[in-house]
């Protein structure tokens, strides 16, 4: 488990919740490739796959599953046994992902059937950003979703560059001003840089009051990448 997963994962706070009337039916993930470019969704838990323009990928996971993200890897090269290499959110080298992915890559994070039986998501620029993306429910009357639009390695400063994407400052730096060591800090130019662009979307660890977001468990949700 590297550092950045270890304490920067926002949904960790939910890891201390008990689990409440856990459904015994599967959330269904639906995953969406909108981009002009072919990438390789990674899901954990789920493994991956090559989507090319336009090709979907549908996951079903276990109620109650927590510290589960998905994201899109790019400009990847894997051989007839799933070995290779992704320039952004490279998984170890492999096709099927069995851990998280490496700086920049732009996360959809949830928990499912946590305290009140409710599903917490979000989407994560505290790894970075690779791909524009969209996390939004798709059932249950839950209408509330997700979006980080904008191309934002485009437009990344010029300290916060990286082949493919553009890293978030606490990457770069590793210190408490941005990664939260201590468990408490605020929000900085840099990562303002990022919630300027994304104002849904998580800009550093501790931004949880505007970038977390519930539906009842059981919901279904939809992952695009450049909606």
């Amino acid at each position: 488990m590297s550092l950045f997963i270890k304490h920067y994962l926002p949904i960790t706070f939910f890891l201390a919740i008990p689990l409440y009337s856990i459904l015994s039916h599967a959330a269904s993930f639906n995953i969406r490739n909108n981009c002009p470019y072919t990438v390789w969704a990674a899901a954990v838990p789920g493994g991956g796959r090559q989507l090319n323009r336009g090709q979907t990928w549908t996951l079903n996971v276990k109620p109650g599953t927590k510290m589960a993200r998905i994201w899109a890897r790019t400009n990847c090269a894997f051989d007839n046994s799933g070995r290779g290499r992704c320039q952004t959110g490279d998984c170890g080298g492999f096709l099927q992902c069995q851990a998280y992915g490496s700086p920049p890559n732009t996360l959809a994070e949830y928990a499912l059937n946590q305290f009140g039986n409710k599903d917490f998501f979000d989407i994560s620029l505290v790894d970075g950003f690779n791909v524009p993306m969209e996390f939004s429910p798709t059932s249950n009357g839950c209408t509330r979703g997700i979006k980080c639009a904008q191309d934002i390695k485009t437009q990344c400063p010029n300290e916060l560059k990286a082949p493919g994407g553009c890293h978030n400052p606490c990457t770069v730096y590793k210190t408490d001003k941005y990664c939260c060591n201590s468990g408490r800090c605020g929000s900085t130019n840099l990562s303002k840089f990022f919630k300027d662009r994304c104002r849904d979307a998580y800009s550093y660890p501790k931004d949880d009051l505007t970038s977390t977001f519930t539906c009842p468990g059981g919901t279904n949700y939809k992952v695009v990448f450049c909606p």
